[in-house]
């Protein structure tokens, strides 16, 4: 894309109206939106690395260089930022707990990539109906909304126990910033949230002292909310080299036995970036299924280059639909400034360890609001292509994979598992089209199929 065209006058959009992927704001404005978007993603970006073993560093600076291929593959008609995909959590785990090292895991993720990659070219060359008959309205609203609820733990497990106090001011800070500023201000309310959060934090820690809660990892301890201990030390320069607990840059490993765990997840990446083409597509009220294949082979092919390099697999970021849906600004612009800053904070160990001080309840507080947005999303899809859940062929099986993605269910086979998303995933596509072909023939009357095809 060789350029955006500003919209109206550069400050917000106006009632009902939107900022198109090919327009922007004012550049001052942009660059706001983008920062806001890199909020989004970093806290996702930066945990699931440390879940897998590896360098969230690394895995900053490869978001940026995945999202720049992206949108360029994409040419630009397919706002998304590519982070740090949670689907591969639980795999890795249990590659991890058969022995697998950091290189075996990395290996397996590149291979998986290059599955994905194969499967956009194929829906590239035959066509967007080749998912589209795979992966209707039905099973694309259930995938989102499994997908963004699935992170609920995670705000409730990890964020919101740290400081329920500053989370709960936080939350409601993000909330009547969104709904109530006026112009850009209500566009910001994500950035508005962090920044008066971590002042709040830094405030309660002068005034009060430290606070007795648990840590990121369960830990009960009295400390500061906010730790800036690792800033000090940090270069302001650096490769992401990682540390021998979490490495950085190094060369993959193959192993079958990681491989064969690895690769299912290439069916929750496939339907999660499906799930956020059509998520755009609805809010944009543009085609892009012309653009899907790019899209799956650009995430791909973005996932199997940071494996090849020790990183961490990417994927499509639901957390920035979220931005997107508050904002209604879905400028490309916006995430090529994201895209740039990541990878300025991937050579930046001291910004990273600033932002990495950002206390959990600030986190909580944020979280809660985008990660909800995420998963109604795909309720949105169900309304507007009119899914009928009167039809048991698509309540039952939908309503299964959906619980088990929210609730991170396993299933233990063979040495391995699969586990929430993925697992959720596969009972949605796979029951689906399964109870389709077994529901009675009245049933599957075509007058009532059709509210199973996009809506125009």
């Amino acid at each position: 894309m060789s350029g955006w065209a500003v919209h109206g006058d550069g400050r917000a959009p106006g009632p009902g109206d939107v900022v198109r992927p090919d327009e922007r704001l004012s550049w001052g404005r942009t660059v706001g939106l983008g920062a806001q978007h890199v909020l989004a993603m970093f806290g996702a970006t930066f945990v699931f690395p440390v879940l897998m073993g590896l360098d969230p560093n690394l895995a900053i600076l490869l978001s940026g260089l995945a999202t720049m291929l992206f949108l360029l593959m994409t040419r630009g008609r397919v706002p998304s930022y590519l982070g740090t995909s949670a689907s591969f959590v639980g795999v890795v785990a249990a590659v991890r707990a058969d022995g697998g090292t950091s290189a075996e895991v990395t290996g397996a993720i590149a291979v998986c990539g290059v599955v994905v990659a194969l499967v956009g070219l194929a829906v590239h060359l035959g066509g967007a109906r080749t998912v589209s008959a795979v992966l209707p309205p039905a099973v694309t609203g259930a995938v989102v909304l499994l997908i963004g609820f699935n992170l609920a733990p995670v705000v409730a497990g990890t964020y919101w126990p740290q400081d329920e106090a500053v989370a709960v001011i936080t939350m409601l800070v993000v909330m009547v910033t969104a709904v109530g500023g006026r112009g850009m201000l209500g566009r910001l309310g994500v950035l508005v949230g962090l920044v008066v959060g971590f002042g709040l934090s830094l405030l309660l820690d002068a005034v009060l002292g430290p606070i007795t809660a648990p840590d990121a990892s369960g830990v009960v301890s009295t400390h500061l909310r906010v730790d800036l201990s690792g800033v000090g030390g940090a270069p302001w320069i650096g490769l992401p080299l990682g540390t021998p607990e979490a490495p950085g840059l190094h060369l993959p490993a193959f192993s079958a036995s990681a491989i064969l765990l690895v690769v299912p997840v290439a069916i929750a990446l496939i339907a999660e970036n499906t799930g956020h083409v059509k998520a755009v597509a609805s809010m944009t009220r543009d085609d892009l299924d012309p653009y899907l294949g790019r899209a799956l082979a650009a995430d791909g092919i973005a996932t199997a280059v940071a494996g090849g390099v020790g990183g961490s697999p990417t994927t499509t970021y639901a957390e920035n639909i979220g931005v997107m849906a508050a904002t209604r600004v879905y400028s490309t612009a916006a995430y090529w400034v994201a895209a740039l800053v990541a990878v300025a904070i991937g050579f930046c160990p001291k910004f990273g360890a600033v932002v990495a001080a950002t206390p959990g309840g600030v986190l909580g507080g944020i979280t809660v609001v985008l990660y909800g947005m995420i998963g109604l999303l795909g309720a949105r899809i169900w309304v507007e292509n009119r899914v009928d859940f009167s039809r048991p062929e698509v309540l039952v099986p939908l309503a299964a994979g959906i619980v088990i993605g929210i609730g991170d269910v396993a299933l233990s086979a063979g040495g391995g598992s699969l586990s929430g998303i993925a697992l959720g995933t596969i009972v949605v596509v796979l029951g689906y089209h399964l109870l389709r072909r077994l529901a009675p023939a009245p049933t599957r009357d075509p007058d009532r199929e059709r509210d199973d095809e996009p809506s125009s």
